[in-house]
C-alpha cells in the first residue's frame, strides 16, 4: 500500500515538475555512456531519473545557479549505477549540493608528515556518511573514459559509490552484498587487485585505473565503479575479476 501511493505521489510531482523526453535527452546528448542504454532500459532509466528529483533535492553552493539540464545530467548519471538496484538504495540521504567549481570543505587536515593545515585544497566532490553529497559542476562536465590524467573519470558515479559503500559498515570499499554474493570472494579478488596495482605503481608500471584509487579501499571502491561504466572493455581487459563481481553487484554488464 505505502509503495502504491508513494508511486502515485511522485507521479504527480513528476507531473507537475514538467519535466519531458526532449528536455531530458538534451541534457544527457553529450554523454557517451547513454549510448548502451536503448528501447526499455533507456525508458527505465528517464523514467529512474525523473523520480529521484522527486526524492532527493539538488541545491546550489555558494550561489551558484542551476538550472533543470544540469539536475536531469546529473540525476542521470546517479541513476544509471543503481539503475537495476532500484531509487530505495540512495534512501539513506536526501542532498546534493552543487558548487560551479571546486569547493573547499571547512576543516583542517593531516597530512602524511604529521602537520595540521587549516588551507584545505579544492575538492571536487565529496560523500558524507550521515550527510550530504557534493559535486563540482565543472568536474561533472570533465567526464569521460580517458578525462583523469588518461584515466576514466566521472565524479558523480564516484560519489554516489561511496553512498553505497556506506551503506554496510561505513566507507571501506564493501557495499552490501546481494544474496547471491560471497563477501568473502568480493575480499580476495578487490584486494588481490589493490596488492597487484600497488606493486605495478612501485615498479612505474602504467595502471589501468586512476592511481588515486590506491589512497584507500574506499577510494578503489569508487574508482572502480566509475571507470566500470566509463571505460567497461578497458577493465574488462586489465582487471577481469573486478569486473565481473561489479557486473554481479551492479547487476550490469556494459
Amino acid at each position: 500500500m505505502f509503495k502504491q501511493l508513494r508511486r502515485w505521489y511522485e507521479n504527480k510531482r513528476i507531473k507537475k515538475m514538467g519535466f519531458t523526453a526532449d528536455e531530458w535527452e538534451t541534457a544527457i546528448a553529450d554523454w557517451p555512456v547513454m549510448e548502451r542504454y536503448q528501447g526499455a532500459e533507456r525508458d527505465a532509466l528517464r523514467n529512474m531519473t525523473f523520480r529521484f528529483l522527486v526524492r532527493k533535492n539538488i541545491t546550489s553552493g555558494g550561489g551558484f545557479r542551476i538550472n533543470d539540464g544540469m539536475s536531469l545530467k546529473i540525476a542521470t548519471m546517479a541513476c544509471v549505477p543503481i539503475l537495476n538496484l532500484g531509487l530505495d538504495w540512495y534512501d539513506s540521504f536526501y542532498t546534493i549540493i552543487l558548487y560551479e567549481g571546486d569547493f573547499v570543505p571547512n576543516r583542517s587536515y593531516r597530512t602524511d608528515d604529521g602537520i595540521v593545515h587549516d588551507d584545505n585544497p579544492g575538492l571536487s566532490g565529496e560523500a558524507w556518511l550521515r550527510g550530504p553529497l557534493i559535486l563540482s559542476w565543472q568536474s561533472v562536465c570533465q567526464t569521460g573514459a580517458h578525462a583523469r590524467h588518461g584515466k576514466a573519470s566521472n565524479v558523480v558515479i564516484h560519489e554516489f559509490a561511496h553512498k553505497l559503500d556506506m551503506l554496510r559498515e561505513g566507507a571501506n570499499g564493501a557495499p552490501p552484498m546481494h544474496p547471491d554474493m560471497q563477501p568473502g570472494e568480493w575480499h580476495d579478488i578487490f584486494t588481490t587487485a589493490w596488492d597487484r596495482l600497488k606493486n605495478d605503481l612501485r615498479a612505474h608500471h602504467p595502471l589501468p585505473i586512476d592511481g588515486y584509487s590506491l589512497t584507500s579501499p574506499a577510494e578503489f571502491f569508487a574508482v572502480c565503479s566509475e571507470t566500470f561504466f566509463e571505460d567497461p572493455k578497458n577493465m574488462k581487459e586489465h582487471m577481469p575479476e573486478v569486473y565481473r563481481l561489479l557486473c554481479q553487484f551492479y547487476r550490469q554488464q556494459p
